[in-house]
């Protein structure tokens, strides 16, 4: 789909001159600034997502130009990832800002468009994963009997079959929720939930140079998927936020930023968007500890690490602040 245009000519890559006169340079942020481009999507851009967008700002320069001196196109791949309601919306909107008013020009995509089902279905595909993988788990521990599948059914009904709580008195839930969790971490941010195939072509012919890109559009029912032809002639920079930008599934990434979070201030910030509805439910709180845990068995590939206070740290900081 992305292979049939022309091809941009060639760039001048990013500069230790640009970095050193741009690093230095007050960038006024207004508050209308683009933003990605997933249908749909609010961003509400605070003070300290300007102030981390500022003190990663200097530290990107630098990566870009290393990256882009090796590229013939002067181009480069950077994703913000992070757990949930991290601002990697806010932040690659202001990055992405940034560079545009420095003379580099720069995309914003999101790598929520491209999961292979509309969000209502993946959610009900991560829920039907969890269950099918439990219930086969009751079997293969020995749990399965009309008491204990009665008991699970109606803890079903009640959306809290994933309370790791009810082990304390039914031993024997164990092998359901374990079972059922272990199968949801081989769905979720793997090539079986979304198409990483499909965005690292995207990412491979960016920087091969391509004039304009077939990028996807995905909203949150069945009408809203389409795609859109985006000129990207005069882009150097393109810039996904993404939950799973620092995945191994894709290798057309040249400089991931790892937004940190702990569960904990994952869940409270949706919690105060209740964007999904329910997000303190177990199973949501389920989904978010094991999207942590691949942030964390991903984080030493990142180029730059964020801290929720805003300090760039090292990954030896970010193993000791998250107890690895």
């Amino acid at each position: 789909m992305n292979k049939n245009y022309g091809k941009i000519a060639k760039k001048q890559p990013v500069t230790e001159e640009m970095v050193q006169r741009l690093s230095a340079s007050e960038i006024s942020i207004p508050s209308d600034i683009p933003h990605g481009d997933m249908p749909g999507d609010k961003i509400e851009i605070g003070d300290s997502h300007i102030a981390k967008a500022k003190t990663i700002f200097p530290i990107l320069l630098e990566e870009l130009s290393k990256v882009t001196s090796t590229n013939p196109y002067g181009r480069a791949v950077v994703t913000v990832c992070g757990g949930s309601g991290v601002g990697k919306s806010e932040i690659a909107s202001l990055l992405s800002y940034m560079l545009e008013q420095s003379g580099i020009g720069s995309y914003t995509m999101s790598g929520d468009n491209y999961p292979h089902r509309i969000p209502m279905y993946n959610d009900a595909e991560r829920l039907h994963t969890f269950r099918q993988c439990a219930i086969r788990g009751m079997v293969d521990g020995g749990a399965m009997n009309a008491e204990n599948l009665k008991q699970v059914q109606i803890w079903q009904e009640q959306g809290d079959d994933a309370n790791a709580d009810h082990v304390k008195e039914n031993p024997w839930f164990s092998s359901y929720l374990e079972a059922g969790k272990k199968g949801l971490s081989e769905y979720l941010g793997t090539p079986a939930e979304t198409d990483f195939a499909e965005v690292d072509s995207i990412l491979a012919a960016f920087k091969d140079g391509a004039d304009k890109l077939w990028l996807k559009r995905m909203g949150r029912d069945e009408t809203q998927l389409w795609y859109d032809e985006v000129d990207m002639t005069g882009k150097q920079v393109l810039i996904i936020e993404w939950t799973h930008g620092n995945t191994d599934c894709m290798q057309e990434v040249d400089i991931p930023i790892l937004l940190n979070s702990t569960p904990q201030e994952t869940l409270e910030h949706r919690r105060s968007r209740a964007r999904d509805g329910k997000v303190d439910s177990p199973f949501t709180m389920m989904v978010l500890e094991l999207e942590q845990n691949k942030l964390m068995a991903q984080a030493h590939k990142a180029k730059i690490i964020v801290s929720k206070q805003g300090e760039i740290i090292s990954y030896d900081e970010y193993k000791k602040l998250m107890n690895l």
